[in-house]
């Protein structure tokens, strides 16, 4: 068996806990995939370990073979924010467009230097001395929230739209400013450049604004071709481009692919969606719509399962998991003075629900961009206590993910009730 027929089986299995789940858990789709993944590994960790089965040990080595940097970073990551932008109301995103600009920018970089601080601290108070400068590099992949999980478990809870505009635009917008930091962190931490303004300046204009200028080239070449096709066939297929060609260009010029996708997800689904509906009807929209649905829904089942799976491929300790438990409240606790410390801004000038700050801190979910970048960290380069920091990195990183998708995932649904019915109150 090679990665390939890996994936296809496990795709299969994705879309078999899915529907198992319809009838016997009944839990929001994503959550019960990586719940369900998490089982699979610990049962194949199990069978390696204790029954030495061949077939278990010939798939923990396909799954290690995995590379999850370049599967989700360089590829799937095209189609899965390109399909959640496509769902953005840009009224709506405009109506919030200062707070989610104060999300993206103030809150990322404050959750940033509020992790490392308090994990430099936590690290030496139980024993591993991890240097400050990998600790603010945890802080840096760890604090955006990311697009995939956010999206996949905010939409199908109905959260109110002002909150969920704000919870779906931070978490597609963010990852611009979050890869600048982290990489101005890593050239600091690991090639010892010094990380200057001017740097870091040309680095996110280049990355974060060539990003969304690209975004809006494509988006208007796109719209242009769309809007001129006859062929409703045609017309998707010219959507497909752009997740692909349009993805792997940014890519090689080295901008950023996630912005682009996002700018030109969001002008595609609202301006040229509009029009297209004007000239062909609503049938032939609704086709390309569905179409679109349907694929942010199976890779996204697909990937949390390879997340929920990891697992089997890390050399975990007891301990490394503890430090990830501990980091979890340090997580949770920069996410949420990063993130209500705008709001008492905000709320001089504008009413919000009594909920925002709570569903946006713990609605701040991490995914696979996380682990993608704890997984750009090099091997056995640096030694945290007799442990390689890579894998530290990775696994305490996997622990804080899996915490978000599962618990945060599972028990924000009362604070969205909550914000749900007093909104129906006041009217």
């Amino acid at each position: 068996m090679n990665a390939w027929y890996l994936i296809c089986f496990l795709s299969a299995l994705a879309i078999f806990i899915a529907f198992a789940n319809q009838y016997i858990l009944k839990m929001q789709t994503t959550i019960a995939i990586t719940t369900g993944s998490v089982v699979i590994s610990l049962l194949l960790i199990l069978a390696v370990k204790m029954l030495g089965d061949s077939t278990a040990l010939e798939m923990t080595q396909i799954v290690s073979s995995i590379n999850f940097n370049q599967l989700l970073l360089k590829g799937m990551l095209g189609f899965l924010l390109f399909a959640g932008a496509l769902e953005i109301n840009l009224a709506a995103l405009r109506k919030q467009r200062w707070e989610i600009t104060a999300l993206v920018l103030f809150s990322t970089i404050t959750s940033t230097v509020i992790v490392g601080y308090l994990s430099y601290y936590l690290f030496a108070f139980v024993g591993w001395p991890v240097p400050f400068i990998y600790c603010l590099l945890f802080g840096a992949l760890i604090s955006p929230t990311d697009p995939i999980a956010v999206l996949a478990i905010i939409k199908q809870m109905r959260a109110p739209e002002g909150i969920s505009v704000q919870v779906e635009g931070e978490s597609l917008f963010n990852d611009g400013i979050g890869l600048v930091i982290f990489t101005t962190i890593f050239s600091v931490a690991f090639y010892g450049t010094e990380a200057t303004f001017t740097d870091v300046a040309e680095l996110f204009l280049v990355d974060a604004i060539g990003g969304i200028v690209f975004g809006l080239v494509i988006a208007l070449v796109g719209h242009f071709l769309i809007i001129n096709s006859r062929d409703v066939n045609i017309r998707l297929l010219l959507t497909l481009t752009i997740p692909t060609a349009g993805f792997a260009a940014a890519n090689i010029w080295e901008i950023s692919g996630a912005l682009a996708m996002v700018t030109s997800g969001i002008l595609l689904g609202n301006i040229t969606r509009s029009k297209a509906t004007e000239r062909t009807g609503p049938e032939d929209t609704r086709y390309v719509k569905d179409f679109w649905h349907a694929t942010d829904s199976f890779l996204n089942a697909l990937l949390f399962l390879i997340i929920g799976m990891l697992i089997v491929t890390m050399p975990i300790t007891l301990e490394e998991i503890g430090l990830g438990l501990l980091m979890v409240p340090v997580v949770l606790l920069a996410r949420f003075i990063s993130v209500g410390a705008p709001f008492v801004f905000f709320k001089k000038y504008r009413q919000y629900d009594k909920h925002s700050v709570k569903i946006l801190t713990w609605g701040g979910l991490r995914g696979g961009l996380a682990l993608a970048m704890a997984a750009a960290i090099p091997r056995d380069q640096v030694m945290i206590a007799g442990s390689d920091l890579h894998n530290l990195i990775v696994i305490v990183t996997y622990v804080v993910v899996i915490f978000s998708i599962i618990v945060q995932g599972l028990t924000i649904s009362p604070l969205i009730q909550s914000s749900i019915q007093s909104a129906e109150a006041k009217n």
